[in-house]
């Protein structure tokens, strides 16, 4: 009994897409940077910029969302800047907000 082999792919039909790296540091970079600007400056503020930097070196090199990128850090840079404020009015003034 002899079996007749599968037909080959003979090279027709639509190539596969490719597909471009995703960039979740990016997004999450900008999440946090948002976040940061209502709560937890001093955590989020520094992990934006940590992860906006890592999404934008991802993005320089192919990666998706290097607007995203650039915004968790510009954002990030805000909400330290926000905190330190903040942070030297309370010093100045400790009665403002007893």
């Amino acid at each position: 009994m002899s079996y007749q082999p599968y037909p080959q792919d003979q090279g027709q039909g639509y190539p596969t897409p490719q597909q471009q790296p995703g960039n979740g540091l990016a997004i999450a970079g900008m999440v946090c940077g948002i976040v940061g600007l209502l709560i937890f400056w001093f955590i989020l503020g520094p992990l934006a910029i940590i992860f906006g930097g890592i999404g934008w070196s991802r993005a320089n090199r192919g990666a998706k969302y290097k607007g995203m990128a650039i915004a968790g850090v510009v954002l990030g840079i805000v909400d330290i800047i926000g905190y330190v404020i903040l942070v030297a009015v309370v010093l100045d003034n400790p009665s403002v907000f007893a």
